[in-house]
């Protein structure tokens, strides 16, 4: 076995390979960018090289200096992770020429199953089934037209060199042909430098179902069953689940015999997957067809090993050192069913474009890192709180995956995962992934790749808690963060009580852009009512282990509410409950006084309170954004700053000064005199 591997790659991949590398007693060599100088896989290896720039062209890609990394610090071997060099011949030869190994298959396989139209006419060969199409050098746009209206529409146009969806057109009759072709090759040219396509039978109702392969240096090949991965969005993995949900005896048996012939056809060494696109006919039957092989592991790859109970980077260790398969076909078996969730930083509703920013917040379900049995629940990842999601490398901040004796189990324990979930400072996917997770569809194991487009209407623009309980959540945690600063006389008290009377306070809130007012009346004792725009409830919380648990009316929630700073008078307040998780945006007036007064020269209180000081004097000249004066409210002080550049008229307060809300403290006009 080894005793040193560089791992080049980064984030969680790098991590997850440390740890069973760890775990092995074998001592690993990071390597790393600018952007994750103090990045978490850089912490839990032995070592670290600096690469250079943070784009990937200077760093992670550059297998010249990765080599020189690895010849410089002793390892024997270098593992690429998945992505960047993970699948690059070239690199491949390099780590052999410099007397490293390469923890991947050879040379020759990644290059006989990189080009897809190459790899079809081989798997053809080998008795592979091919969805009906055309894979052929010639390249005529005639020619191909023809080939298209023999196959019959619709059919798919693909880059022969492509994936992650580029290069991709549907074409759903004759004359449409021409124009997606020219599109799709064109995009082929500018993504991959080639411009070659491939034709195929558009598949009705597809599912994405893949098989884990193994082969090692003594001719043992076996699979290790099956993933679906057909919840998808723009032809990229959102869900993953083994085994797949409808999967009989008898289809595995074959797409595990097929899938074993593909790796077997070009010598497969290693960890690889041989990914297949499945036809759901009416009468029930499934059809599966070859679609490529990607000679690496595969993000999904935990949910195979928590239902095997396998290793998958120990099995690629060992057979990179030249040992035996661990195991032989007979001897491997499915234990329950397993879910993996792909959490990125990404905006859903906004046609999941990718999101970047701080974790200011990252907690997350207990869980246990990958061992020999499955785990309830796991998770990957590459962060820590107060990491920083830059726009250098993949969205992915987490894979969260669960496992359970049943579907239904694993469903249930993912969902309560991803409410125990909780990251502020950027946008993710977590709560759109509930929604999957809930929806119809996939609950009901009806998959196909369109299950998000058919699912859109319980998936997108959705609102879990609802503004007026969300409104009552944020109430309760300001008064609750109130209390704790308190002291033991009656006079400190900041919960607006008093012997006789009511008194009602505001709070100025906005809620997904729209502002919204909250007004508590606070009678005798305790009693506590809240007034979230025109609904008036009962309210009450109480502070405890579970969260702050917020009454409001006939609704109870208990929420984990975290906030992210206050910036000019604004401060995102973040709740997470059981149903799921929202923001509402805590408005300070005081710090907008004077913003929206039609006058322009007027600036009023915006709630009771003292003048404690004015910071201008009558004639000074004051830019916009300049403190003005300093108000008490609440006990606690608050600056009003110029709404505009402007001159002060007249100061109609003195410092001490008790005013009424609407009161007006100064008159400014607008320009300079």
């Amino acid at each position: 076995m080894f005793k040193k591997i560089l791992i080049a790659n980064r984030g969680e991949i790098a991590c997850r390979v440390a740890a069973t590398a760890r775990r092995l007693a074998i001592r690993t060599v990071a390597v790393y960018a600018d952007a994750d100088a103090q990045a978490k896989h850089v912490a839990v290896c032995d070592e670290a090289v600096h690469l250079g720039g943070s784009a990937p062209k200077e760093s992670y890609l550059r297998w010249d200096r990765i080599i020189e990394a690895a010849l410089a610090t002793g390892a024997q071997a270098i593992h690429p992770g998945y992505g960047f060099l993970s699948e690059n011949e070239d690199f491949a030869k390099a780590c052999a020429a410099a007397g490293l190994v390469f923890i991947g298959p050879p040379a020759s396989a990644i290059l006989a199953m990189g080009l897809k139209a190459e790899s079809k006419q081989l798997m053809e060969k080998a008795g592979v089934p091919l969805v009906p199409g055309y894979h052929g050098a010639d390249q005529d746009p005639a020619l191909l037209q023809a080939e298209a209206d023999r196959i019959g529409y619709p059919v798919l146009i693909k880059a022969s060199a492509g994936g992650g969806g580029k290069g991709m057109r549907a074409v759903e009759k004759s004359e449409d042909f021409a124009a997606a072709l020219a599109s799709c090759q064109r995009e082929a040219i500018n993504s991959f430098g080639d411009g070659a396509v491939l034709i195929e039978k558009y598949v009705q109702r597809p599912r994405h179902i893949e098989i884990q392969v193994f082969g090692d240096t003594h001719g043992n090949v076996v699979h290790l069953f099956e993933r679906d991965c057909s919840v998808q969005r723009r032809h990229q993995k959102v869900l993953e689940e083994a085994p797949a949900p409808g999967m009989t005896d008898a289809l595995r048996h074959h797409m595990g015999e097929a899938a074993v012939a593909a790796a077997r056809a070009v010598n497969y060494v290693g960890a690889g997957t041989v990914e297949f696109i499945v036809e759901q006919r009416d009468d029930g039957r499934m059809d599966f067809f070859f679609m490529e092989m990607n000679t690496r592991l595969q993000v999904e790859h935990p949910v195979t090993e928590a239902i095997t109970g396998v290793d998958l980077v120990e099995w690629q260790l060992r057979v990179a050192a030249g040992e035996p398969l661990p195991l032989r076909q007979d001897e491997l078996r499915i234990q329950g069913h397993a879910i993996e969730a792909r959490i990125c930083a990404e905006n859903p509703d906004n046609q999941f474009l990718p999101a970047t920013g701080t974790l200011s917040v990252y907690r997350k379900p207990l869980c246990a890192a990958f061992q020999r049995a499955p785990h309830a629940v796991r998770i990957d990842d590459g962060v820590r709180e107060g990491d920083t999601i830059s726009p250098f490398y993949d969205s992915m901040v987490a894979k969260l995956i669960v496992h359970g004796a049943t579907r239904a189990e694993a469903l249930a324990r993912l969902d309560e995962a991803l409410a125990q979930t909780h990251i502020v400072g950027l946008t993710t996917n977590v709560q759109f992934l509930r929604y999957v997770v809930k929806s119809p569809s996939f609950a009901n194991a009806n998959l196909d790749t369109a299950l998000i487009p058919r699912e859109q209407a319980v998936l997108f623009h959705q609102e879990p808690i609802g503004r007026d309980l969300a409104a009552a959540v944020a109430v309760a945690h300001a008064l609750q963060r109130e209390v704790s600063l308190e002291g033991v006389d009656p006079f400190s008290r900041r919960d607006s009580w008093r012997s006789h009377g009511t008194a009602v306070r505001r709070f100025d809130l906005e809620f997904r852009g729209v502002p919204c007012v909250a007004a508590l009346t606070c009678g005798r004792g305790d009693d506590l009512a809240l007034r979230v725009g025109e609904s008036l409830a009962a309210f009450a919380f109480r502070p405890g282990p579970a969260g702050l648990t917020v009454r409001w009316g006939s609704q109870q929630v208990v929420a984990q509410v975290y906030t992210d700073g206050e910036t000019s008078g604004r401060e995102v307040v973040s709740v997470f409950t059981a149903q799921g998780s929202t923001e509402v945006t805590r408005i300070d007036p005081l710090a907008h006084a004077g913003e929206a007064q039609g006058e322009g020269g007027r600036l009023t209180a915006p709630m009771p309170g003292k003048v404690v000081s004015f910071a201008v004097q009558a004639g000074d000249a004051v830019k916009k954004g300049q403190p003005l004066a300093v108000m008490e409210a609440m006990k606690m002080e608050h600056t009003i700053a110029a709404p505009v550049d402007g001159t002060v008229l007249e100061l109609l307060y003195a410092p001490g000064d008790q005013v009424t809300e609407g009161a007006e403290l100064l008159k400014l006009t607008q320009g300079t005199t």
